[in-house]
């Protein structure tokens, strides 16, 4: 069943468990994730699954959270996954000064704390991403992993929406911050 067929929760708990790891997995690289969520099926209602997506998210190692961050691109390259290239649509058409900075402070970044800057990025424009790395930065690992984490968490979960959402129907992507 590609993606497309897809009519909400119901399917999803129907595909098979390969199937379901499958398009867990791409939403979140963590395979751990991915068998953890998909083994938890069926769930009883979409609040329930994202929920339960969160749960296992926190509750990742380090190595596992790792593994989720390294299928993300860097903000301001050309990503080759469409769940990339839509989060990162406002990065698009930025300026060539503001992307040559992105790329100068994600190799900095990367540097100090190991990982991709991982951000919310959708629908924001480039300097909006430019100047939240720019603060993130100075923080300390700590801080770093746990904000990390955080928008981890709100990429898997418009990621997911996404995913059971039918074909053709918006979706309004914005969660708190």
């Amino acid at each position: 069943m590609r993606r497309t067929d897809w009519r909400g929760l119901e399917s999803f708990n129907a595909l098979s468990q390969t199937q379901a790891i499958h398009q867990l997995y791409e939403c979140c690289s963590s395979s751990i994730w991915a068998l953890r969520v998909a083994k938890a099926r069926p769930f009883a209602d979409t609040e329930s699954f994202l929920s339960y997506a969160d749960s296992i998210l926190a509750e990742l190692t380090d190595a596992d959270l790792d593994a989720a961050l390294a299928g993300h691109p860097r903000i301001g390259d050309r990503p080759d996954n469409p769940s990339s290239q839509r989060e990162q649509s406002g990065v698009a058409d930025a300026a060539p000064e503001v992307l040559a900075e992105l790329r100068r402070l994600n190799a900095a970044y990367e540097e100090k704390f190991g990982h991709v800057y991982l951000v919310f990025a959708n629908g924001r424009p480039a300097a909006e991403l430019l100047g939240i790395l720019e603060e993130r930065i100075e923080n300390e690992p700590e801080t770093e992993r746990r904000i990390t984490r955080a928008e981890l968490a709100k990429i898997n979960r418009a990621r997911l929406i996404r995913m059971l959402t039918p074909a053709g129907v918006y979706v309004e992507e914005e969660l708190s911050e």
